[in-house]
């Protein structure tokens, strides 16, 4: 496929599977008001998409899917629609319980979204039956692709897993969870008794610390928050990751990756509130978190500042 090629025709599933770089998940934009600032949102989602993502995940956790009226969702889905002209597939969040969850995906099917992340549902931890009767409603009510998200309270047994996958519309898992020994599980109870073709993510926190792992379970997609800030650190490890360059992947995982996961960790919410300084470090002023979130200490965001400069100098010295 060729850069810029417009692939809309193609299901959506397919188009992801293409390992062509990594999936960037944008931060929502506000302004010095706070509303959102859908000028500054279309300019960082057309720039990553210029910079080699392989898909736009609009309004999902690390663009604040929590903070945004059902308005405002509908507007960001359409206007990353609009910005990425078919180039890679649009992909929304959808969660809340199951009356909103499906009021979203709607709102995103009418926004022309390819697919829907689906979120946990809201606060309550269910069982595995109504976790599944959940997701069943979700994918039943557009026609939309959807992918289910598991973390926190939504995490699924393999046989579950197995259900979800026979069930029309639902393509994927993305694991939020890390659970190594449950995914190996899950992906053999899948690919025994259920469809061939069911994609897996790594959905973790600044995945690429953990895609090693993943890669060894054959999971070769995962959400890359670092591309929001410093694509061509991230696209340069996806790249070594692809062609089994073991040189640049630990040469970035200890000098970048590991510093800036250690820095995360240093505050609630700094897996949406870091990345979106990041954003703005790097001369993109996309605004605050809102809250309940907080931004980050200014000693932490002048340590994120010597961590991305650090990681860009690694990229000069493998030229």
């Amino acid at each position: 496929m060729e850069p810029g090629e417009l692939v809309t025709s193609a299901p959506l599933a397919a188009r992801l599977d293409i390992p062509s770089g990594p999936l960037f998940f944008p931060v929502t934009a506000y302004g010095p008001d706070g509303s959102v600032d859908l000028d500054t949102y279309r300019t960082h989602v057309r720039r990553g998409v210029e910079a080699g993502a392989a898909a736009v995940f609009a309004c999902c956790g690390t663009g604040e899917f929590h903070a945004l009226t059902p308005e405002e969702f509908e507007a960001c889905v359409r206007a990353a629609v609009e910005v990425v002209g078919g180039r890679v597939p649009v992909v929304a969040g959808a969660g809340y319980g199951t009356a909103l969850a499906v009021r979203y995906a709607r709102l995103a099917e009418a926004a022309g979204a390819d697919g829907l992340l689906a979120m946990p549902p809201y606060l309550v931890v269910a069982g595995q039956e109504g976790l599944l009767r959940h997701y069943r409603e979700v994918a039943a009510a557009t026609a939309l692709p959807v992918i289910v998200y598991q973390r926190d309270n939504a995490v699924f047994t393999p046989e579950t897993v197995v259900a979800l996958a026979r069930t029309d519309g639902i393509i994927g898992l993305k694991d939020g969870l890390g659970d190594l020994d449950l995914m190996q599980r899950v992906i053999s109870a899948v690919r025994t008794e259920g469809p061939g073709d069911f994609l897996y993510f790594n959905g973790l926190p600044t995945a690429e610390q953990t895609q090693l792992a993943y890669r060894a379970l054959g999971v070769t997609l995962y959400s890359s928050a670092v591309f929001c800030f410093a694509p061509e650190i991230a696209l340069a490890f996806h790249q070594a990751l692809r062609t089994g360059d073991d040189a640049t992947v630990e040469r970035l995982l200890d000098g970048f990756y590991r510093p800036f996961v250690e820095l995360r960790a240093q505050g609630c919410g700094y897996a949406v509130a870091l990345v979106k300084a990041g954003v703005r470090l790097r001369g993109l002023d996309v605004g605050e978190v809102r809250p309940p979130l907080h931004e980050p200490a200014g000693d932490h965001v002048k340590r994120l500042a010597e961590v991305i400069e650090r990681g860009y100098a690694l990229l000069e010295e493998a030229k």
